[in-house]
């Protein structure tokens, strides 16, 4: 049987190991890229899975004065159809990671979830 002072190190030794798979787990997100759009693609908004934005592309024909507005519009619903997808990639990301530790599933890590 443990003694009280392993079970403590051991469940540091846990902690550690999770902390340094959660900072792994962030940088990777940060290193997938998601493409959100809008407009049937003549917006684009790219981003990494973690919710960065890397950059926007707009269609040169929507590039009028009088379409400001719509393109605005568009550039909107692109940046939330790039965030869905990165909550969607992040929390794929993280069942994985967490079916890896032998973690149930829905068990929300501090700062992760």
């Amino acid at each position: 049987m443990q003694s009280m002072e392993e079970m403590i190190q051991a469940a540091q030794k846990a902690a550690e190991t999770i902390q340094t798979q959660m900072n792994e787990m962030q940088a990777k997100l940060d290193g997938i890229e998601v493409q959100g759009q809008s407009g049937g693609g003549l917006v684009k908004v790219h981003a990494t899975a973690k919710g960065r934005i890397l950059r926007v592309e707009i269609d040169e024909s929507l590039m009028k004065p009088e379409e400001k507005q719509m393109v605005e519009d568009l550039v909107t619903a692109a940046f939330n159809d790039a965030r869905d997808k990165a909550d969607r990639v992040s929390g794929e990301e993280m069942k994985k990671m967490q079916g890896g530790m032998g973690l149930p599933p829905g068990f929300n890590l501090p700062g992760m979830g």
